[in-house]
């Protein structure tokens, strides 16, 4: 959802003038940028098996007529929209050259080596557009207010093959805390029952400037990430609502490679092994220093 952003802010920048409709699935609307679109279409997603087709259908042709169609997602379920409403040009960015005749009047073949935000605005440079680089987020949130500077370290994932060891999060945070000690060091807890923080925390208890916090409230979190001087995390959603706050990131990769969610405009560190071997804390505390500006 963070991700499309550029795609949109850029949308309404070369067809000013346009309608703009966003249509979603119901399982995953958490972080959607209605503030950029003029109509929202909500289909039926995983979370909804007891629907029937036939009601999956229709929903799916309320999205209705379009001049154009982009394609931001290029999964089964986008592809079943594409298929079930008309549009004079239908644009997609799929994996694979064989979708494209299938699904779509032109595409931008999707890379995994390439920041996967920047791959959406490809479908409007071979219209025409320049977009502006480094990529406009235009993220609607007022950073929160702290009595001292904060890093905020996110260990949890969308899925825990995602997760760096608790162990190496705990020893990165107490090695950040003694060198950084006017900055406060939050651990932010996920919102699953999993995603408990008790094995990073406990080591830290004699670190006065380390604490754990939970928030619920998604505004909360993003006030939280855009005051940060620093996020690091997994490959999760947290670490792109740091990215289009324009708060500096260090992600941490192992299971997933890197480069599709990580922009190289500055200010954005991935630590990763090429064989995908698990980072150590010593290859992301350098990374932390680097971008915090201590060598």
């Amino acid at each position: 959802m963070v991700l499309t952003r550029p795609f949109l802010v850029e949308l309404r920048r070369f067809f000013p003038h346009a309608e703009i409709t966003l249509s979603l699935v119901t399982n995953y609307t958490r972080g959607a940028p209605l503030d950029l679109v003029d109509h929202l279409h909500v289909a039926y997603g995983c979370d909804q098996r007891g629907v029937s087709l036939k009601q999956q259908v229709r929903r799916g042709r309320e999205l209705g007529a379009h001049d154009l169609l982009f394609d931001l997602a290029a999964t089964s379920r986008s592809f079943w929209l594409c298929k079930l409403n008309k549009a004079g040009l239908k644009i997609g960015f799929p994996y694979h050259a064989i979708q494209r005749p299938l699904f779509y009047d032109v595409a931008v073949l999707r890379s995994d080596l390439r920041f996967e935000a920047e791959t959406m605005l490809e479908m409007l440079n071979i219209l025409g557009h320049a977009h502006e680089y480094p990529l406009r987020f235009d993220m609607p949130v007022i950073a929160a207010r702290r009595d001292t500077p904060y890093v905020v370290y996110f260990p949890s994932a969308s899925t825990t093959d995602k997760c760096w060891p608790h162990a190496r999060f705990a020893e990165l945070v107490d090695r950040m805390a003694g060198a950084y000690p006017d900055h406060e060091h939050i651990v932010l807890q996920g919102i699953a029952e999993w995603e408990t923080i008790d094995a990073i925390m406990a080591p830290l208890q004699g670190r006065k400037n380390a604490s754990g916090l939970k928030l619920d409230d998604f505004d909360a979190t993003v006030a939280l990430v855009k005051g940060a001087s620093l996020l690091v995390g997994n490959d999760t959603g947290i670490r792109n609502i740091a990215i289009a706050c324009g708060t500096p990131t260090v992600g941490i990769f192992f299971s997933t490679e890197p480069f599709r969610y990580w922009p190289r405009y500055g200010g954005h560190e991935a630590a990763f092994n090429v064989d995908g071997g698990v980072p150590a804390a010593d290859q992301v505390f350098a990374l932390c220093n680097k971008l915090l500006g201590q060598n």
